[in-house]
């Protein structure tokens, strides 16, 4: 009997074999990390698509907006004069001055105690202050402040009988109000406004106001 040259390969063994329940696994395994792949994307896409809402907000509708103060109108009262011209030495004259703070933001607008100073030709002439309050979003808040004037700082100006005589006096006023505004965060802001206004005598009211506004953040 002859031997044959050829040798037979032997098989490979059975547990390097991939096996049916190999393969199952492993497709499942590509499934699921595609499946993460795409949560994580989603997940990803809808953060960074809420930042860049919050963001366009913050710049826009929730921006915080400067608010505007205002004097709407001054009223004289307790004036003495003597012989209808001249202020009666000693005695006492006011001004209410109608003020009203405009806030044009979605959120309100919460201020401290407002301050009014009256100035004659560069001189304090009086002074008051306002209660703190609030405006509520995009309303305005209207108030009346007195201001007491010191009639013996009127009469020692020397160029008071002139304008006495002209029938108009001519005072400035400062008006500072400050506050904050919450819109996701705390702004705070100071408006302040100079006024410039005639006062005819006789008639007591306000001919003439030229007002101008700053604000600060």
């Amino acid at each position: 009997m002859m031997e044959t040259s050829e040798q037979v390969r032997p098989l490979a063994p059975a547990a390097e074999r991939p096996s049916s329940d190999d393969e199952e696994s492993a497709a499942v395994t590509k499934v699921r990390r595609r499946r993460w792949l795409k949560c994580c994307g989603c997940v990803t896409a809808i953060l960074l698509i809420q930042a860049i809402v919050i963001v366009i907000l913050i710049f826009t509708v929730f921006k915080v907006k400067d608010p505007i103060i205002r004097m709407n109108g001054v009223t004289v009262q307790s004036l003495d004069l003597i012989n209808g011209t001249t202020p009666r030495p000693g005695s006492n004259m006011s001004i209410i001055a109608d003020v009203s703070v405009k806030n044009p933001n979605f959120a309100s607008f919460k201020y401290k105690n407002t301050t009014t100073t009256l100035f004659y030709r560069g001189t304090v002439i009086g002074d008051a202050h306002g209660p703190p309050g609030s405006a509520r979003a995009r309303r305005t808040m209207r108030m009346n402040v007195t201001v007491d004037i010191i009639t013996d700082r009127l009469l020692t100006q020397p160029n008071l009988s002139s304008d006495i005589n002209s029938g108009l006096l001519t005072i400035s006023s400062y008006t500072r109000v400050g506050g904050k505004v919450k819109i996701i965060f705390k702004k705070h802001v100071t408006v302040t406004m100079n006024c410039s206004m005639t006062v005819n005598i006789t008639s007591r009211a306000i001919q003439q106001q030229k007002c101008k506004r700053k604000v600060k953040l």
